[in-house]
């Protein structure tokens, strides 16, 4: 028997082991998929930010661009000494606009598209620019800015200093496609131009000018500033940003492996494809010249929508990937402690589930040799096997037997207490209905048997009372007479209603026009002065089948009662809603003093009251709840002594009569 305790210990542990394992793998491999797609997914959306952010700098200095060139354009002086060609004055002040606000080129050009004077070379003049893009919308008196691709003989005509800044070798990098040409002569500059008029409105001619991009650092360390905040990791400037010529770097603040900006160095071959071949933007990680970075590039475009370059922000790939490592470490090591907690705890386990098991083996192999010794062959050897051949053979059909017999027991009281539940509502509806039937016979019996007496009693009285002049004693006790025989009649003519009820005249009925309708009659009562009334009316609720008069002193009866109920002071609430869409229920609640248990259950039988003497027939609602039934609904009622009573009244929603 150990060697069987053993073993099922034995396939428990592996067993545990191996969800264990399977279980820790599966989450170490999704866990960590989730964690760094998450983190990379948030780098995304920053760089996407952040590229925002860069064309926001780059725009923002082109406008700036645009702004002095067409200041300056617009200045009256200028078109004075162009008219005349003060050239001298003209250099001197042109010259001051350029150096002042940074420009590396500011030309001067007639109406014809001529260059007239170059602020940084003065000496070269006469070439024809018609042709540009900027220089023809000026002309033709539209103020324009615009990237441009400056070629090398345009930019000698502006200074030999500023080809030199153009000019950059270009540089072998891992990962890019490699050029056929050694080096970039040509340069990408920011320009602006904007006409000059004469004193008519006619173009005299226009003032170009510009800032030259190659080895220009001011927009993308303007960018690192305010994106990046100058950020650091392990020493390595975290943000990037880059401003490419085609695909070569040629502003930029990525660094090489000697510490020095990345200008001549270029783009990727799958981004330059992306970007310089497909024209869509690159948001997604990319090796940038030395390491990965989360990137974001998007094409710049020139005056014509082609082409002409790349802006990029990028942020390392590194911070994010060691986040997601310590973060997976973190949950390693948690994951760790808790299976070794585990080992511990199925150890214990494993050792109190086997000693019980030997001991019931040992039991019920005992009890298999008795009167149920039905033998049956189990292939497990372990203790468990042991209890499956004794208690399978034990147990197999008693328990068949037991569950049938208790099943059958639940399922035949639960049909019992549905019978006796409908039985004892029927019955109560039975009782009730018998009930008023008999005292509507006997009521309409007595009703007629009084009521000409009551009246000749009633005539004779007012006879004598004509009869007896004021101040005689006589006079108050035949006022007294009249009074309560009045009052006899109408106790006889509600035993009538109530006997023998007219058959309601079925109409559609709005309740919420027939409830307003009983409102505005009470409105005025001195009882009613002190309640407040809160009406919850559901919105659409269907028309009904109805006799509203009927009705209205059902509603009515109710409504009184409950005023009384609170002695003039408290809260009416009428609440109306659709039950189903099969039933039109009201309800009627009221803050008085609430009726006790044994009073809800005679409430609606005839000339039952809790009012005091002379105050009440007990009548009303024993006539309310007659309406109710010709109208084939129900009428119940819902309280507790000191909190109150509410009314339920359901009517069936139905377009006809019944």
């Amino acid at each position: 028997m150990k060697q069987l305790r053993s073993s099922l210990r034995r396939k428990l542990l592996l067993s545990s082991l191996a969800t264990l394992a399977v279980g820790g793998v599966l989450t170490v491999i999704a866990g960590s998929r989730l964690i760094r797609g998450a983190l990379v997914s948030q780098a995304q959306a920053k760089v996407r930010h952040d590229l925002s952010s860069a064309w926001m700098v780059f725009n923002e200095k082109l406008k700036d661009i645009q702004d002095i060139v067409r200041l300056t354009a617009a200045r009256e002086s200028l078109g004075d000494l162009f008219r005349v060609r003060q050239t001298d004055i003209l250099i001197k002040y042109l010259s001051r606009v350029r150096t002042e606000n940074g420009l590396d080129v500011l030309t001067l050009l007639d109406a014809h598209g001529l260059v007239v004077l170059r602020t940084s070379s003065p000496g070269i003049a006469g070439d024809d620019q018609s042709d540009d893009g900027l220089v023809w919308r000026a002309l033709g008196g539209q103020p324009a800015a615009a990237v441009q691709i400056v070629a090398e003989d345009e930019l000698l005509k502006d200074g030999a200093w500023l080809a030199a800044q153009a000019s950059m070798d270009i540089a072998p990098t891992p990962r890019a496609e490699p050029r056929a040409e050694g080096r970039e002569t040509s340069g990408m500059m920011l320009a602006a131009a904007a006409p000059i008029y004469d004193g008519d409105g006619s173009v005299l001619g226009l003032l170009k000018g510009g800032v030259l991009l190659n080895r220009n650092y001011e927009i993308v360390d303007r960018v690192k500033e305010i994106v990046f905040k100058d950020e650091l990791y392990k020493g390595r400037e975290s943000g990037t940003a880059t401003i490419f010529q085609n695909d070569l770097r040629i502003s930029t603040n990525v660094r090489n492996e000697s510490g020095e900006r990345a200008v001549g160095t270029l783009l990727s071959a799958e981004v330059k494809n992306s970007v310089l071949g497909e024209g869509r933007a690159w948001v997604a990680r990319a090796y940038v010249v030395n390491d990965w970075y989360i990137t974001a590039y998007e094409p710049i475009r020139d005056l014509d929508g082609r082409i002409i370059g790349v802006l990029y922000v990028g942020t390392l790939e590194r911070p994010y990937l060691d986040a997601a490592n310590r973060v997976m470490s973190s949950f390693l090591l948690i994951a760790g402690i808790s299976v070794a907690f585990l080992l511990v705890i199925l150890l214990i386990l494993t050792t109190r589930i086997v000693r019980p098991l030997r001991k019931m083996a040992l039991a019920t192999r005992e009890i298999a040799k008795g009167d149920l010794a039905h033998f049956v062959e189990v292939d497990s050897r372990d203790e468990l096997g042991d209890l499956a051949d004794s208690f399978n053979q034990m147990t197999r059909h008693l328990r068949s037997a037991n569950e049938k017999l208790v099943e059958g027991a639940k399922t035949l009281e639960c049909k019992v207490e549905e019978r006796t539940r409908e039985l004892r509502e029927i019955q109560s509806h039975l009782i009730q209905s018998e009930k008023l039937a008999s005292i509507g016979k006997l009521a309409a019996g007595i009703a007629h048997e009084i009521n000409n007496p009551l009246g000749g009693i009633l005539i004779y009285s007012h006879l004598l009372l004509e009869d007896v002049p004021e101040g005689h004693p006589h006079r108050d006790n035949l006022q007294k007479i009249i009074k309560e025989t009045t009052r006899c009649k109408g106790i006889v003519k509600g035993l009538l209603d109530f006997a023998r009820p007219k058959e309601p005249e079925w109409a559609p009925t709005d309740i919420h026009d027939l409830l307003d309708g009983c409102l505005s009659l009470t409105g005025r009562q001195p009882l009613f002065q002190n309640i407040r009334v809160e009406k919850d009316y559901q919105s659409s609720l269907p028309r009904i089948m109805a006799d509203r008069a009927q009705l209205q002193q059902v509603f009515m009866n109710i409504i009184f009662n409950a005023a009384e109920a609170m002695e003039g002071k408290g809260t009416l609430t009428l609440r109306t809603y659709c039950d189903g869409g099969s039933e039109v229920v009201v309800e009627i609640a009221d803050t008085g003093h609430g009726i006790r248990d044994e009073d809800k259950e005679r409430i609606f039988e005839p000339f039952y009251s809790t009012k005091e003497v002379g105050k009440g027939t007990g009548l009303g609602l024993a006539i309310s709840y007659g309406i109710i039934q010709k109208h084939k609904g129900t009428i119940d009622v819902r309280s507790e002594p000191g909190r109150g009573a509410t009314f339920i009244i359901r009517l069936p929603a139905k377009e006809e009569g019944p």
